[in-house]
């Protein structure tokens, strides 16, 4: 998975879910006592995707499923590869009328598998996981946990950062940033040399929430976002608005893409991959593009602080589910069960470079410097022992994140005040927790 993949056409209304699937009434709660079950001897499960950046990716799966069917002879994989910006509408019609795919990749959290679980579309893995001992990280667990059901496999841990270009700060002598001031002069002078300082693209939308996210995390550290996320602290605060007009006033200065939010995500990559942009505000899941496409040496930093390096985002990105409304259960999670297995862990890290959320033996594992960094820097994430802030809409309502994502796009299209967006948020926060 990139979270492109699935980030960019996720969020479902729950209201509206909660509405369709009671009209049809074709989903059941927990999908495993009211749906009749096929017990035929051979069975073929439908796997739904979005596209992946990279076809080279989709080949990759293509064959990946091929070898869970020689492991698994009496099972085949139907693979339903959508286009991103379809994905919603197709998953949402789909899983409300019960003919839905059987298993499928969305993105957790309460904005997006949450929807999912309260309208009761997808299925209670709960018993499958105790059976099954599945060694998800805990707090990748919780993650995938609504009203005490655990309702999904996380598939991967990620980061979000600053990808540079360190053959153009070379070539103008601009050292790594160790500050925001230092990331400012750099962007500056870069501008100076004709060169776009940020490949910043925020068309679709969800762009913007990572954008504060990194922003946001240097600037209050990773208790800061925990006060934030859980109410502690109002987002309606100068941190908030200050992270903010990080932004607005760099999109002033001309220092990112001209309209950013007239820029598709794939068309800011291709700009940073050319090198006419020198860096890439994005996450670690861009990694593996990077080194096919880009013909120079990359940095990854966190976004920094006002006064130091700053802290990565990180967490959890993607998961895989299963439909409530299902017939072919068992299956369903024998392949779920394929995919927790070690060898399948350390495949999708040397050959898709996502890092699963769970343990993996990375000894002997051949992998870039810039993959390398990025998998040292999970397992920190994964131990508790490194410090992160927190990638927001994996962990807010579809309420909070449809506020945010639209008031950045105010904001990069010169139509929006930071204040006001700060305010908008916490209202947003406010009304997500009634």
């Amino acid at each position: 998975m990139k979270k492109i993949a699935f980030v960019a056409s996720a969020v479902l209304s729950t209201a509206t879910l909660l509405a369709t699937a009671a009209c049809t009434g074709g989903a059941p709660g927990t999908g495993s006592e009211d749906v009749k079950q096929d017990t035929s001897g051979q069975q073929e499960i439908r796997y739904m995707i979005g596209q992946p950046e990279d076809p080279a990716d989709l080949e990759l799966i293509k064959s990946d499923l091929k070898t869970f069917e020689t492991k698994n002879p009496g099972i085949t994989v139907k693979l339903d590869v959508i286009p991103s910006e379809n994905v919603r509408t197709v998953l949402q019609t789909q899983l409300r009328s019960g003919q839905g795919p059987d298993v499928f990749g969305y993105d957790t959290g309460p904005g997006f598998a949450g929807a999912l679980a309260k309208a009761g579309l997808v299925y209670d893995l709960t018993k499958a996981y105790a059976d099954k001992k599945w060694p998800i990280y805990d707090f990748a667990k919780k993650r995938v946990t609504f009203d005490g059901k655990i309702v999904g496999v996380p598939s991967q841990i990620e980061e979000v950062g600053v990808f540079y270009n360190k053959t153009l700060f070379a070539k103008y002598g601009i050292a790594e940033p160790k500050s925001l001031t230092d990331l400012t002069a750099a962007a500056e002078k870069l501008k100076q040399n004709n060169v776009v300082p940020f490949a910043v693209s925020d068309k679709e939308g969800w762009q913007g929430g990572h954008l504060l996210s990194m922003s946001l995390s240097s600037a209050v550290g990773s208790k800061g976002m925990d006060d934030l996320l859980n109410g502690r602290t109002s987002w309606n605060t100068q941190p908030v608005v200050d992270s903010l007009a990080v932004w607005k006033d760099w999109n002033d200065k001309k220092l990112l893409t001209p309209s950013p939010t007239a820029v598709s995500y794939d068309n800011a990559n291709a700009l940073f991959y050319s090198g006419k942009a020198a860096m890439n505000p994005t996450g670690s899941w861009l990694a593996l593009d990077i080194e096919r496409n880009a013909k120079f040496d990359v940095g990854f930093i966190p976004f920094p602080a006002k006064d130091g390096a700053g802290i990565f985002s990180g967490g959890l990105g993607s998961g895989t589910f299963v439909s409530a409304s299902t017939t072919k259960a068992d299956a369903s999670i024998k392949f779920l069960d394929y995919l927790l297995t070690p060898e399948h862990g350390r495949w999708a890290a040397e050959k898709l470079q996502d890092i699963p959320a769970y343990p993996i033996d990375t000894n002997g594992m051949t992998a870039s410097p810039l993959f390398k960094q990025v998998l040292d820097d999970s397992a920190k994430i994964a131990d508790g022992t490194g410090d992160f802030g927190y990638n927001i809409d994996v962990l807010t309502t579809d309420v909070f994140n449809n506020a945010m994502w639209k008031g950045i796009q105010g904001i990069l299209s010169g139509q929006g005040d930071a204040a006001k967006v700060a305010a908008q948020l916490q209202t947003a926060y406010e009304k997500s927790a009634k």
